[in-house]
């Protein structure tokens, strides 16, 4: 088959099946951790292209979908409550406020009450914790090189942004670096 200037058509896709999911799935999660929602989106986006390829209606393979998230549950594959066990713990070190984590887990869909339950299972001050490695990582407060008097306000608007709480971005923009962090 050839269009109008002798060039051979390309082939449209292969039908979607439960084995083209599950091998989907399994690709996508070697790679990435991921949440059963997430998974879900990212399959719906797969099918979404291939139908709009062969002209098809992707609403026919919703339970085929839903059956693969299905399947990588019953596995153990996927696991919502390690997952935001596992994110808290990463974002935590890297500077992110207890909002900013909620409104991550939330977009990967994550439940409310998972994300919660993770969020509980830490330590009580790893809000504070979190607030001097993003202070420390933007070079606000105590970690500014030179004057940092006048660059108070603007250091408390920036961790106001990321989400932490005043008194949190209070009592680590005016400390002072602890020994080992100097």
């Amino acid at each position: 088959m050839t269009d109008a200037t002798d060039k051979p058509l390309a082939k449209p896709p292969r039908k979607v099946t439960e084995a083209y999911l599950q091998r989907a799935a399994l690709a996508y999660l070697e790679r990435y951790a991921s949440s059963a929602e997430n998974l879900r989106r990212v399959l719906r986006r797969k099918v979404d292209k291939r139908c709009r390829l062969r002209g098809e209606d992707p609403a026919e393979f919703q339970d085929m979908i839903d059956e693969a998230v299905a399947k990588s549950l019953r596995s153990g594959l996927i696991d919502d409550t390690r997952y935001a066990q596992a994110r808290v713990a990463t974002l935590r070190r890297r500077g992110g406020s207890a909002r900013a984590i909620q409104a991550k887990l939330s977009a990967k869909g994550v439940d409310r009450t998972t994300i919660a339950a993770a969020l509980e299972d830490g330590h009580e001050d790893d809000e504070e914790q979190a607030a001097r490695a993003f202070a420390r990582r933007r070079k606000l407060g105590p970690f500014r090189p030179g004057e940092r008097a006048p660059y108070r306000d603007k250091d408390l608007a920036a961790m106001a942004r990321a989400g932490f709480r005043f008194d949190v971005a209070r009592s680590v923009i005016e400390g002072e670096r602890d020994k080992d962090e100097a």
